[in-house]
This record gives C-alpha cells, structure tokens and sequence, in this order.
C-alpha cells in the first residue's frame, strides 16, 4: 500500500538551536481542510510539510488491489471521491478516525518525521467529547511523540506567533478569534487559560467557499458552474479587502470549445458577508457573554490586540476591516493583529509550545 504524500515544503526563517541531545519539537494542526507539520531544520530555519487532509482510495489496475493516495495529489488525481476526513473538524467516529490516523502516519513515513519528539498538536475549541478523543488518539497512536504528546486550543496556539517571536502570548490576557473552515471560534486567554470559549458552525470559511459558487453562477447568468474548490481557489487567490480587482477565468465547454468569463462581485459579496456575520457574532454574543461572565476580563482584554488567527486571516486587508466593523458596533477603537501567516500560524505556536517543554522535561 502506498504511503507517498504530496505536500508543499517551505523552509520558514527562525534562530533555533537544534540540540542532538533534545527530542525534536514537532508542531501539529490536522485541520478540516489542510494539515500543517512544523519541525525544526538542522541550520536551524523551521520546515513546514503542508498538505490536504484528505486520501482517495483507487484499484490497482494489475493487481486489483485497493491503493491510497493523499493530501494535494488524492485532491488532484481523484476529485470525484476525494475523502476528506475531517470536514466537521474532528473525526465523527470511528472510522473517521481510523482514516485520519492512516493520512497521518503516512505523512510522518514520507517526510520522516522523528519518533524521538515532543509532540504538541493545536486542538479546536468545539464542544464534541467524543470528537476531541478521537483526534487525541489519531495523535497518540501514531508512531511520534515518544518523548511527550501535549494539546493546546488552536487560537492560542495560532495567537503566539502574532505577538512576537517568543512565547509572549501565554504571559497576556487578550482575545483570539479562530476564522477556520469549519467553524468561528472565539476565546479570551489569562495567561494561557481560555476564558469564556465560544464556537458557531454558522459563520465558517467552507460556507464563504458555498456561496462563491452560487454567486459566480447568478454573476454568470447560469453560463458557470464551478465546484467549492475551484471556489476556495478564488477566495485565497483574489480576495482582497483592500484592493481586489476583477479577474478572468476559462472554462471548457462540454461539447468542446472554451468560455471565457470576468468575475467582478462573487468573490467579495461573498467576503464581505462572512466578515459583517462574524463581526456581529464576535460583538453581539461572544463579547456580551464574556463582560456578563468575566467584566474585568473583558475590559483588560479589549485594551489588547484581538489576535485573528485560521484561514480566513489570511485574506488581505481583513484586520483593518474586521478594526473598522467591530469598532463601529462597540462605538470604539479596537486594534486587531494577526500574524505574518495566519494559515501556519497555530501549529509555528504548537512548536513552540513543544519546544520549551522539551527543555522542562
């Protein structure tokens, strides 16, 4: 059975010591839509293995074997039964489970992840007991981790590389809003306690992708019909809050030929609904709940940064936007920050994290 991934490899730039003497701190986010591994080289840069969280099963045309592939290669060779695992954010049930913990194990095989590490994985914050120990025993049982296996909440996780190049996050009381894919979650964090966690699966980056799709074929007159992850395509390559600007696509037609088309409203109706959705959620419900629980809280964290973290933070000019809004609704000034890449931004923090407990331990 083949255990070969194709993942994107990138080398971010850090100044760690790398100690032989050490398990080697490893970084883990298995999201919804990709899975991102974080490591440290031996010149000290980070290596980061990014890829879907996804597999496709096929038969072997000799042999009629059942055969795997997965991540970006499962998504592009096989489109039409592409699993993805974790569409909820956690795998549901057993055999949700056993999926995800067979991707994994063939994530670490390929890139030779090490068994001597310290493992810290960035868990969201979604009210599923069941769902949490399963993602907790895809980690456990897999063949890394001998030295320790630690989790801590995504936006946590996503908050420290925003504030800086240490771990200075986990001193801070402040707020962190998590814009995944499958869910919006919020949480105010004193000194690396969650306070108040507050989750919807209404406001979600795999719905902005939905109405993408429907939106391109109203702009198109019906003359379009593109799949969610051709639109997913077009919100991480086009949107823009600040400077967006119309693009041209090519599609081929069924009975061949190809038609040329202009989107000008889709991508940023639909952006522009997600973020006022998650505005009114984060101001209305999530804040109003945390100053009725937690007043002083409240007051000392809103004179912080809000830390945006997930997929959706990656979208230009959306910290200045989601400022803007949210002053308006609380009819003051907020500041918000993110980090430099909001989509390695949890599982840089889980490293971390795994780091400095390897030197505790």
């Amino acid at each position: 059975m083949s255990s070969h991934v194709d993942a994107e490899i990138e080398e971010l730039s850090a100044d760690i010591e790398v100690d032989d003497d050490e398990p080697v701190p490893v970084g883990v986010k298995l999201g919804s839509t990709r899975t991102v591994i974080v490591l440290p080289t031996e010149d000290g840069d980070l290596k980061t293995i990014r890829t879907l969280t996804c597999l496709a099963r096929y038969e072997d045309a000799l042999t009629g074997e059942e055969q795997f592939l997965y991540g970006n290669e499962a998504a592009r060779e096989y489109p039409d039964r592409v699993e993805f695992m974790l569409r909820s954010g956690l795998p549901e049930d057993e055999d949700r489970a056993e999926l995800t913990e067979q991707f994994f194990e063939a994530i670490i095989d390929s890139y030779d992840i090490p068994e001597e590490s310290a493992v810290v994985y960035a868990i969201p914050t979604i009210d599923n007991p069941a769902g949490l120990d399963n993602l907790s025993e895809v980690i456990e049982n897999s063949s890394i981790g001998e030295a320790l296996i630690e989790s801590y909440p995504e936006s946590l996780c996503g908050s420290i590389p925003a504030f800086g190049d240490d771990l200075q996050a986990i001193e801070e009381i402040f707020i962190a809003i998590n814009m995944g894919s499958t869910n919006l979650e919020a949480s105010a964090y004193r000194r690396g306690e969650q306070i108040s966690p507050f989750t919807t699966g209404a406001v979600t980056g795999n719905e902005v992708d939905r109405i993408i799709a429907n939106y391109v074929e109203e702009e198109t007159q019906g003359r379009v019909n593109v799949d969610v992850t051709q639109a997913r395509e077009y919100k991480e390559n086009h949107a823009d809050f600040d400077s967006f600007e119309p693009f041209t696509d090519i599609i081929q037609q069924p009975g061949g030929g190809s038609h040329e088309f202009t989107i000008e409203r889709s991508v940023m109706d639909a952006a522009n609904e997600y973020l006022d959705e998650a505005v009114e959620k984060f101001s209305n419900t999530f804040l109003s709940q945390l100053a009725n629980d937690h007043m002083k809280i409240y007051q000392l964290a809103l004179d912080q940064p809000i830390v945006l973290t997930g997929g959706m933070a990656c979208v230009p000019g959306i910290v200045d936007a989601f400022e803007e809004r949210v002053g308006e609704e609380l009819g003051r000034d907020v500041d918000a920050i993110t980090a430099d890449r909001p989509d390695l931004a949890a599982t840089v923090g889980a490293q971390r994290i795994a780091a400095r407990l390897a030197e505790i331990e």
